[in-house]
């Protein structure tokens, strides 16, 4: 129970106390007229209350991210935890703030093209690439991933809702629909209370667990799965030998940091009515995110008395929706675990659909194309017509392939939003040593992965240590230089 309280107050004092020192760096001015403001046209640029803005943003960046990957990450123990607070913290919180800062001071604008604006045509192309590469790879996961949930419910038993085909195309339907329409017609109506629905639902099984489980308080007995020898090392591989660093950093991305946020960032931002809403909308929603995340995680520790050997063999009887699925039946009821189940097919819904209107709006931005109802129908049929196809694929490919762009970008986009602090003048360490924490991570992950370089982990690590040496070295050197020009 202490270590679930422990999180949570880390998680605010976060909030409270650091983030106001991140939005005096980033020079928000709430007397300056925000996009929405000068670019309302009905379509993208609508303004939304605050409120809204919130419930929208954590709905948009939640999804089944911040619930399948904490509890994939339950398997490396309770340094599963330690690393959604502290990466939440100091990484994903202000990854997602300066986000949606430079998209509000760029007219709204996507990433690529903010890349453009502070680096050059280069890195905007690249940008460009891995932004689109990123958005599809999660619009295909969430039909695959919530058809999947559905049509494997008891309810739907012998009926044609058991077919996954069924609700691919019935999905895929509403993706058309959802990116087509202006944003006032669907997302502002009802995505508010899908985001107010994961809160109470998050809250159910926080007090579920804390009242009903007499394993969570000693989580810590996630440390007998180390093997013996490695005990003492808080980087030890799990049980099946998976090493921590950096498999754990791309296992659990929402929760902690995770590029596809910062996709997400220019939908709200075009509706926000003053640069006052920023932290509260961008940084409040990752940082409660990073909550649902770490009760996620416990619950994958709490669920299984028997430890390891139990959560292990559930993953590889039905991967983490059944894990979900045993843990609100067990700690809600049936009722309970059914309407668990269903909210956790919607959310991932609600996070695909804005998946693929980002990407419009990316495609719409980088070509400068005008936004008439003909130019929408043009971009979102061919883009949903090959998503359809992408579903016929292994869905573990394609998580892979999501897992090294989301960590690539947000990568990136802690560069970016460094660059961005240099041209100002202020405190950039607060993005720039998250920046090379990420690189090094990314480096290691694509020289270890099989669909990278699928070197060895003994050389994979020393590689990804030496490039957060060197970044840091050269960071120091650029940073001595630039405060002696500006001197």
């Amino acid at each position: 129970m202490i270590i679930f309280f422990i999180c949570l107050t880390i998680l605010i004092l976060g909030y409270k106390f650091y983030s106001p020192f991140v939005e005096k760096q980033a020079g928000m001015d709430s007397t300056v007229d925000t996009p929405q403001k000068r670019f309302s046209e009905g379509v993208d640029y609508v303004a939304i209350h605050p409120v809204r803005a919130f419930l929208i943003q954590f709905l948009n960046i939640a999804g089944v991210g911040p619930i399948f990957g904490p509890i994939l990450g339950a398997l490396y123990g309770p340094v599963a935890l330690v690393w959604i607070v502290l990466g939440n913290v100091l990484g994903g919180a202000v990854h997602d703030f300066f986000s949606g800062v430079m998209s509000i001071k760029e007219d709204g604008k996507s990433l690529p093209e903010i890349a453009g604006h502070y680096y050059n045509v280069v890195f905007k192309g690249f940008m460009l690439i891995f932004t689109a590469m990123l958005l599809f790879f999660v619009g295909v996961v969430f039909i695959m991933s919530p058809a999947g949930l559905l049509s494997n419910l008891d309810i739907f038993k012998d009926t044609i809702f058991a077919n996954n085909t069924f609700w691919v195309l019935a999905i895929l339907a509403y993706y058309f629909l959802a990116t087509l329409l202006p944003i006032d017609k669907i997302i502002t109506k009802f995505y508010p209370i899908f985001g107010l629905l994961m809160i109470v639902m998050t809250v159910a099984i926080a007090v579920s667990l804390l009242i009903n489980a007499p394993h969570l308080p000693v989580a810590g007995d996630f440390l007998a799965y180390f093997e013996a020898d490695h005990a003492h090392d808080f980087l030890a591989p799990n049980p099946d030998g998976l090493p921590t660093w950096p498999l754990l950093f791309i296992t659990i991305t929402c929760g902690a940091i995770s590029g596809f946020h910062s996709t997400q960032a220019p939908i709200i931002a075009r509706c926000l009515t003053n640069e006052k809403y920023v932290r509260p909308v961008y940084y409040g929603a990752m940082m409660c995110e990073g909550i649902v995340g770490c009760v996620w995680a416990l619950a994958g520790i709490a669920a299984f008395p028997e430890g390891y050997a139990g959560l292990k063999a559930m993953l590889d009887l039905g991967g983490p929706g059944l894990v979900v699925n045993h843990i609100a039946n067990s700690y809600l009821g049936v009722f309970g675990g059914i309407m668990a189940i269903i909210a956790v097919a919607v959310f991932p819904i609600t996070s695909g659909d804005t998946a693929f209107r980002s990407l419009r709006l990316t495609v719409v931005d980088a070509f400068s194309i005008p936004q008439s109802l003909r130019n929408r129908l043009l971009l979102a049929i061919p883009i949903l017509t090959i998503a359809y196809f992408m579903t016929k694929l292994d869905f573990s490919v394609i998580w892979r392939y999501f897992a090294f762009s989301n960590m690539l970008l947000s990568t990136s986009v802690l560069w970016l939003a460094t660059k961005y602090l240099f041209d100002r003048g202020t405190f950039h360490w607060i993005t720039s040593i998250p920046a090379v924490i990420a690189t090094a991570v990314t480096l290691s992950y694509i020289m270890t992965a099989a669909i990278g370089l699928n070197l060895s982990s003994d050389l994979g690590k020393p590689i990804g240590a030496a490039v957060a040496v060197i970044g840091f070295i050269v960071l120091a050197v650029v940073h001595s230089k630039h405060k002696v020009r500006t001197a």
